[in-house]
């Protein structure tokens, strides 16, 4: 009896040591939505760096832009499995943080990819864009394009979300202050003063949100508007199907950010003026690096100097070159684009 006991109970650890073994290596992926060519890009540079690391990678994404519960119920799914970290594009950069603290107790390393946690320290790093820079960027390429009609520009804002994630405010508030708007509260969407803004409106960070959000603008100017403001390439698009419906493409300058290859094609085409590129694959396959080296050593990423946040980099693309601003053009988008 007691040697069939000893044998039932050997089998048993070995049976649980498989299971164990696995779940040290699970890194856990968690996207605003697995639609958008941002995300898939995201999610490709995550699987390719976890295959070539030998670790397993869990992903979950939001059901639509904005959807925080799908993201909650997946940060537990990532705990009970004892993933060693998660990578996070949050919907809700706020109501997130709770269920962010969990899994920081759980013992889990969370990397904010792309959109920052409110506040940026409620991760344990935040790999992403300059979106601040990126939104300036185009901001100042826009004041200059523009000229002396500046000063009196009539600009539509075209946002993410009622949420006001910290992306978004940070490429909206990037812009105004790059094209030389007074944005008072910089943590804020909407409460400059300037009479040159003629309003904000939500995209959901799609064509079919920018199309909508472009056609209330135009009504509530009467039709009056020079520059478009977009927080993402999707929603430039359906903007730019908006002015063509009323016969304005031509007349209106559209900016946005992104770097996707159908807005850098939307660049060589005309549709949009300029916009900031930035790296979703890289800050993917960073974020899986950094939590492997963290199950191996325990160590954390840190920050790039002066920031707190590790920037994995920001380019203006455009046509249009301006004096003073470093850019590149659309072709040379075309050889680095995503999506």
């Amino acid at each position: 009896m007691l040697k069939r006991n000893a044998s039932a109970l050997a089998l048993a650890a070995s049976l649980l040591v498989p299971v164990a073994a696995q779940a040290e290596g699970i890194v856990g992926l968690i996207t605003k939505t697995n639609t958008n060519p941002f995300f898939v890009k995201m999610k490709e540079g995550a699987e390719a760096k976890a295959k070539e690391l030998g670790v397993e990678l869990r992903s979950f994404a939001g059901k639509i832009d904005g959807d925080n519960e799908s993201q909650v119920e997946a940060v537990e799914n990532l705990i009970a499995a004892g993933a060693k970290g998660i990578l996070i594009t949050p919907n809700d950069s706020k109501a997130i943080v709770p269920s962010i603290a969990k899994a920081r107790e759980a013992g889990l390393l969370v990397i904010a990819l792309d959109t920052p946690l409110e506040p940026a320290d409620a991760a344990d790093a935040t790999f992403a864009t300059d979106n601040f820079k990126a939104g300036e960027l185009i901001g100042e390429w826009a004041a200059a394009t523009l000229g002396d009609k500046a000063r009196d520009a009539s600009i539509a804002m075209l946002d993410l979300n009622a949420n006001e994630v910290s992306v978004d405010v940070l490429r909206d508030q990037g812009f105004l202050k790059g094209f030389g708007i007074d944005v008072k509260d910089d943590k804020d969407i909407g409460d400059e003063e300037d009479a040159r803004i003629i309003g904000h409106d939500v995209t959901d960070g799609n064509e079919e949100g920018g199309r909508t959000a472009m056609e209330n603008l135009l009504q509530k100017s009467g039709g009056e508007v020079d520059l478009v403001y977009t927080i993402n390439e999707p929603a430039a698009a359906g903007a730019y199907e908006a002015l063509k419906a009323v016969g304005k493409e031509k007349e209106v300058l559209i900016v946005s950010i992104d770097g996707g290859c159908p807005g850098v094609k939307n660049i060589k085409e005309g549709v949009i003026g300029a916009t900031s590129m930035q790296f979703p694959l890289l800050m993917a396959s960073m974020g899986v690096e950094a939590i492997v080296e963290f199950a191996k050593s325990g160590k954390k990423p840190e920050n790039s100097e002066g920031l707190d946040f590790f920037n994995t980099g920001v380019e203006l693309i455009t046509d249009a070159p301006v004096d003073g601003i470093e850019s590149q053009t659309a072709d040379q988008g075309l050889e680095k684009c995503w999506g």
